[in-house]
């Protein structure tokens, strides 16, 4: 058997991954996990082959919580789920060692012939994303700013164009005001801008948004 242990925190999607996985003969759900805390601890508590990790959790960015794992134990196998756009996203998972990347709204079949594959060692992104991976690892960083934030930036800039308050984003990410501020700061310097309003834009405009 497939050992899956799941994080995300919505309990009707990890219901319905569960409804999935129990309708193959192959793939079981070991543990679930609610936030970036709780699957850090499930990871030692309980045996699991492959982790599904939801890269928007309520107190930790998911791209934290795979490094940590990965930390912890280098050769885990991590598969991120996530509803954002896949090149922006994927590419940061990939960089950052996870074994695959697939969004939230692909088919069923899909999600469980990646979950077998990457039980086999495989890696998965889709077909489009690894040309990209392959031909362009940078893709198109000089025409994205964003692409250039480290994943503490991309989550702060995430939260500010969300419409999070600097006092919420420091509740949420365990930092200081003034830590926040001056990550803004930098968000702002490297963009080339002035104000939250055209992060919000630019977020816009490259579908950054949920």
């Amino acid at each position: 058997m497939i050992r899956v242990l799941i994080a995300d925190d919505h309990t009707l999607f990890r219901d319905g991954l569960k409804r999935i996985f129990s309708e193959t003969d192959d793939i079981e759900v070991v543990a679930e996990a609610i936030d970036g805390k709780d699957i850090i601890k499930k990871t030692k508590e309980c045996d699991w082959d492959i982790i599904l990790l939801d890269i928007n959790l309520p107190d930790m960015n998911g791209l934290e919580v795979l490094k940590r794992i990965l930390s912890a134990n280098p050769s885990s196998c991590v598969l991120v789920l996530s509803m954002y756009p896949e090149d922006e996203y994927a590419i940061r998972a990939i960089r950052s060692g996870a074994s695959g990347y697939i969004t939230k709204d692909s088919p069923t079949d899909q999600l469980i012939n990646v979950v077998r594959r990457l039980s086999k060692g495989g890696k998965y992104v889709n077909p489009e994303l690894a040309e990209k991976l392959l031909f362009n690892p940078i893709v198109g960083s000089e025409k994205l700013t964003h692409t250039a934030f480290s994943d503490r930036e991309f989550h702060v800039f995430k939260l500010i164009v969300s419409g999070e308050p600097l006092i919420s984003i420091g509740k949420k990410l365990s930092l200081s005001v003034k830590t926040v501020s001056t990550y803004r700061s930098r968000i702002l310097e490297k963009m080339r801008m002035k104000n939250n309003a055209q992060l919000i834009r630019y977020a816009i405009q490259h579908k950054l948004l949920e």
